[in-house]
């Protein structure tokens, strides 16, 4: 195998987890890391695309992009899930959806 199937796998591997722990999960917190796994499989697609296509410098530059905006969207989300913690009392998912506003 050649290392741009090795990596392909990798990819697809970290989305089949991310995918299902999305359907498992009922944790706020736990999505947020569940999200997190599933950009990771994204930054590693990104890089294996530029190298695939000749120009590794632009997968990476772009897979940097990503990680720092993908650390601020988690930074909110679990900001936002404090605080639905402390008005709440619960991260989990079906509670919360039970409120109305």
């Amino acid at each position: 195998m050649t290392p741009l199937q090795i990596g392909l796998l990798g990819v697809l591997g970290l989305l089949g987890v991310g995918c299902y722990g999305l359907l498992i999960t009922r944790n706020l917190i736990k999505v947020v890391i569940i999200l997190q796994i599933l950009v990771k499989s994204v930054v590693l697609a990104l890089v294996l695309a530029g190298e695939a296509g000749g120009q590794a410098g632009l997968g990476q530059s772009l897979a940097a992009t990503v990680i720092v905006a993908d650390t601020m969207v988690a930074v909110v989300g679990l900001a936002l899930a404090v605080q639905v913690r402390r008005r709440c009392g619960s991260v989990d998912i079906s509670a919360i959806s039970t409120l109305r506003g």
